[in-house]
């Protein structure tokens, strides 16, 4: 990473900064970026870290509370339920915990398509990588005859 700074990083860093646009992405060379979890050097980078680390938090809230909840209050965790008469620690674990999931992968997901959009990505618009003249598909499985 170079030790010169521009005007538009040191804006983009800025407490008060706005929000960046489709066109301030395309000038950015991110493969000559630091990847570093904990200062991204980008603003898409901070914005997705916050999404990763918020989906993370709820996981682990989701997923550790029940079984925490158990031990720190087994006489509420283990009566059963009005409803459905299942102990509560059996229901949250059995239902909440794989619901929680699937659902904080879709919102997960669509957060991710937010952030495309408005950092203008378009996966759509990768190009496969095709053979050239020099080189040649390998139609055989690269067995040597």
């Amino acid at each position: 990473m170079s030790s010169q700074t521009t005007e538009s990083e040191i804006d983009s860093h800025a407490p008060n900064a706005d929000r960046s646009t489709a066109s301030d992405h395309e000038e950015i060379d991110y493969l000559s970026r630091e990847v570093n979890l904990l200062k991204p050097s980008t603003p898409f980078m901070r914005d997705h870290l916050k999404v990763i680390w918020t989906g993370f938090v709820a996981w682990a809230l989701l997923t550790f509370g029940p079984p925490v909840l158990t031990y720190f209050a087994p006489a509420t965790m283990t009566a059963e339920l009005p409803v459905i008469g299942f102990p509560a620690h059996y229901f949250l674990v059995a239902v909440l915990s794989p619901t929680s999931s699937l659902v904080l992968a879709f919102v997960y997901s669509r957060k991710r398509d937010q952030l495309d959009k408005r950092y203008g990505i378009d996966h759509a618009a990768s190009t496969p990588r095709s053979t050239g003249e020099g080189e040649a598909a390998v139609a055989d499985g690269g067995r040597v005859e």
